[in-house]
């Protein structure tokens, strides 16, 4: 009775864009994740008016209410639990403002981060997150779960790009944070605390970005190993080198051998590990900083290609883009990880990825942003196969607490959702978990906004 009352409320408020379909009610009820929910209807509000409005009626009725984007994330952040509303942001896509002068684009969180990216090249400027669904993801997704990407070792991650956010709160009232200005130190920053926060302190609708100049000239390298040691090697010799890459990735044989397998990039299927690392800059600059990281690579056995031209450098990001589709060939289950351990131990994280795979008898292929130490673990297994994913499980569970003993973390881009929400008490203190809860509190007294995420279950 009180969903009908709440439906007819939002037709009215949202006409013809309210939708109880099941085919269209099953496609929002999963994300990237192996997670799936059930929601009771998908709302698609086109502005912050009615987002207020939508937001008010649920926290009035008490009715869950999730904000999604493209539903690209990987933990089930924006699968619902229960008979909760989807508040499809998509709509909300325009990019309100590029100002070349303040070095600021204004846009709305439906706004493709590939698109953003598109339009700011077209006035030769430069918003440099990138993450690996940037041809579908949404800008606000990516704020929610503080998206990082390749370019992260060089530029950082979402939170270093995001100075202020329009975010409708729980109870309908609209909050500003931050702004257009670089700095400013008034208060406490609500907008950090709000970027990563997963959808569960307020729904962001509009974002106020940082961008930068954009690069004279970027210069590719692909730089293949025999062993998987001596790219690890290579990646500390350029780590600690005077060149900072734009890049420095790399995929490990099983990763090579299902990219080269779904599609032919003419990938050197034999080699332990590749490293794809790009440095960009001025003109003059560039040449001189691509040619000394070939000679550490080289230094530690590498062999090194340079991208000749645009098209080569576009193929050799496509393989690389390609990967976690190509994995599915592997087995039909995908548990992927993005567990971050210090840039020095990623030889020995590796080594425990590779006793640990053995242990289990199970595949698992890495990949990832080895300049930072954010390695995508990617445990293979079959869901229908009861005894082998028990084993997968068990694995995850192993990779996460090395990760921890060698000073790490267990989620360095995909945020917690619901597929991590079991191992946050390995990292975090009770201490800080209620103070987390507490402040949950305070944005969302009545617990409506993406409930059951990111904390342990009870």
């Amino acid at each position: 009775m009180a969903f009908d009352y709440f439906k007819k409320k939002l037709e009215h408020v949202l006409p013809g864009r309210v939708s109880t379909d099941r085919g269209e009610l099953f496609c929002y009820g999963f994300d990237a994740s192996t997670e799936q929910g059930s929601p009771a209807a998908v709302v698609r509000p086109v502005s912050t008016e009615e987002v207020c409005q939508v937001a008010s009626y649920a926290s009035s009725s008490g009715m869950p209410l999730i904000a999604r984007g493209a539903g690209t994330g990987m933990t089930g952040g924006a699968v619902p639990l229960e008979k909760a509303i989807i508040l499809s942001l998509e709509g909300m896509n325009r990019i309100i403002d590029i100002d070349s002068r303040d070095m600021v684009a204004v846009v709305e969180p439906g706004v493709i981060n590939a698109h953003l990216q598109e339009k700011l090249e077209e006035t030769c400027l430069f918003y440099p997150p990138d993450p690996a669904s940037m041809k579908f993801c949404t800008l606000g997704g990516n704020v929610a779960e503080n998206a990082g990407g390749p370019r992260a070792i060089k530029y950082g991650v979402t939170k270093d790009y995001v100075l202020g956010l329009e975010v409708v709160l729980p109870d309908g009232r609209v909050l500003m944070c931050g702004g257009r200005t670089y700095k400013g130190v008034v208060g406490y920053d609500l907008t950090r605390l709000l970027v990563g926060s997963e959808g569960t302190l307020g729904i962001i609708t509009k974002i106020f970005l940082k961008v930068l100049p954009l690069p004279e000239e970027t210069v590719t390298l692909l730089c293949t190993f025999s062993r998987i040691e001596d790219a690890a090697r290579a990646v500390s010799a350029i780590s600690s080198s005077s060149v900072l890459p734009r890049t420095l990735e790399f995929m490990d044989n099983e990763s090579i051998r299902a990219v080269e397998n779904y599609k032919a990039f003419n990938l050197p299927v034999h080699a332990g590990a590749l490293l794809l690392i790009e440095v960009d800059g001025s003109h003059g600059a560039v040449r001189m900083e691509a040619e000394k990281v070939g000679d550490l690579c080289i230094a530690e056995q590498g062999d090194v290609r340079v991208a000749g031209d645009l098209f080569s450098r576009q193929r050799i990001w496509e393989a690389r883009r390609s990967i976690s589709p190509a994995l599915y060939h592997i087995r039909p289950t995908k548990i992927n990880e993005d567990i971050v351990v210090p840039r020095g131990r990623i030889p020995e994280m590796l080594q425990e990825l590779r006793e640990i795979a053995g242990r289990h008898d199970l595949k698992i292929a890495n990949f990832g942003h080895a300049g930072d130490g954010n390695i995508h673990v990617n445990v293979m297994t079959d869901r229908n196969n009861e005894e082998e994913y028990r084993r997968a499980k068990e694995a995850v569970k192993e990779i996460f607490e090395a990760a921890l003993r060698l000073g790490g973390t267990i989620s360095g881009e995909h945020g917690v959702g619901l597929t991590k929400q079991q191992y946050v008490g390995l990292e975090l203190s009770d201490t800080s978990l209620e103070l987390m809860k507490k402040i949950k509190a305070a944005f969302d007294p009545r617990g409506i906004l993406n409930p059951g995420k990111v904390f342990p279950p009870d």
